[in-house]
């Protein structure tokens, strides 16, 4: 049973990106979507799981963290439409793992288990970069310009997964307690979203209520992944996590029939090979 939670989040969060492409909408669409479909999950769970009271400042703090997942979420969204789910899922999971393990070495002195930690934990990181970097071979040189656009919103937009995944390690309250801020964030950063960007269409737009299935599976599969480090242990529930990116890469490619050449796949099949060793290395530093 333990094992079968351990593989909700990697599922959820691997269809997630399959499921938005088959729905067809904007990202305005699918940020939207996701935050009412996460609001709704995390009120769910305030009433039905009773976590515990928490004091304005871890409050605010885990709603923060929400709105900030928003940032790194729409960057996602937006560059599905540049390189394609196969191309995004690996770049932004090494951007993701490359900067939350720099934030936990300077800001929160992890790998100080001994002196060889930090060596192997930039080794994994080198392999981090080289397996994203891998996925973004072409051979043909029309992509490259989409490529570059998209490389660079990921680049920038990454640092709000950063920060939705430093700030709860400030806090002093368990995972449940604090996932209800942090959906409400998701939602209060996805309506801000909207209206910045003159998408109030977007409320009355089917494709917005279809994309709350985004948000289920989102805030179902964070929900999983709580339960899953206090079962399984932290360092296995994210092991586990990762197989997410090989199954929204694979089903870019022959789900969502994304095109690439034997030598692309080749090259984004070593590259995800590499990701996921650089981010086992570093769970276990």
């Amino acid at each position: 049973m333990n094992l079968l939670i351990a593989l909700i989040p990697a599922i959820g969060w691997g269809v997630q990106p399959l499921i938005l492409k088959k729905i067809n909408g904007k990202p305005k669409n699918e940020i939207l979507g996701t935050g009412m479909g996460a609001l709704l999950i995390g009120i769910i769970v305030y009433l039905f799981l009773s976590p515990q009271s928490l004091d304005r400042t871890t409050f605010l703090l885990s709603t923060f963290s929400g709105m900030f997942w928003v940032i790194g979420q729409v960057g996602q969204y937006n560059a599905y439409n540049l390189l394609g789910v196969s191309n995004t899922m690996p770049i932004t999971t090494g951007l993701q793992l490359i900067g939350t393990s720099l934030i936990g070495v300077i800001a929160f002195g992890e790998w100080s288990r001994s002196p060889y930690s930090k060596i192997i934990g930039a080794g994994a990181i080198i392999l981090l970069i080289i397996g994203a970097a891998l996925t973004t071979i072409s051979d043909s040189k029309d992509k490259k310009s989409g490529f570059f656009k998209g490389i660079i919103l990921l680049s920038l937009t990454s640092v709000g997964y950063w920060v939705y995944s430093a700030l709860p390690k400030i806090v002093n309250a368990d995972g449940v307690s604090i996932f209800f801020p942090q959906m409400l964030g998701v939602f209060l950063g996805a309506v801000i979203y909207v209206i910045m960007f003159r998408g109030k269409d977007a409320f009355k737009d089917k494709k917005s209520w279809k994309a709350g299935i985004v948000g289920f599976t989102f805030s179902i599969s964070a929900l999983a992944y709580i339960f899953s480090a206090q079962e399984n242990g932290v360092a296995t529930a994210y092991i586990f996590t990762q197989l997410n990116v090989v199954i929204a890469t694979l089903g870019g490619i022959f789900i969502l029939k994304e095109k690439k050449s034997s030598k692309e796949l080749g090259f984004t099949l070593l590259g995800l090979l590499l990701i996921i060793v650089g981010s086992i290395i570093t769970i276990f530093l």
